[in-house]
């Protein structure tokens, strides 16, 4: 269950920071952004293209190393729970509602750190 869990985030973290990596408008226009210069062009390339990448990546090398699939679910609850609760933090401070871009986000992203919790759980030191 672990295993196909990191191989499933993998593939859509990997193919979302290669989306990102290569239009990286992508992201600014699906959250409502403008991006006005070059650095934040290398900005959202950075962080929605690579970081994407790096993190799907190491969710792969989970799933394929029983060694570090621990570290991999341990990596998802330290940083995607953050990111899904300063996403839904800031949405409960806006003053517009929501759109479905951060509604989505916010679901993946909550059930994303969910399953990696209790997964990481079950899993012996």
């Amino acid at each position: 269950m672990a295993r196909a869990f990191l191989a499933f985030v993998a593939l859509v973290f990997i193919a979302y920071g290669l989306a990102c990596a290569w239009d990286p408008t992508l992201p600014a226009r699906l959250a409502g952004l403008s991006i006005l210069t070059a650095d934040g062009y290398a900005e959202m390339g950075a962080m929605y293209g690579g970081l994407q990448i790096g993190v799907g990546l190491f969710c792969l090398m989970g799933a394929l190393n029983p060694q570090l699939l621990k570290p991999a679910l341990v990596l998802l609850v330290l940083s995607i729970g953050p990111l899904a609760a300063m996403r839904g933090l800031s949405a409960l401070r806006a003053e517009d509602a929501i759109g479905s871009y951060t509604f989505g986000a916010l679901i993946f992203e909550s059930l994303v750190t969910a399953i990696s919790a209790l997964l990481v759980r079950r899993r012996p030191v």
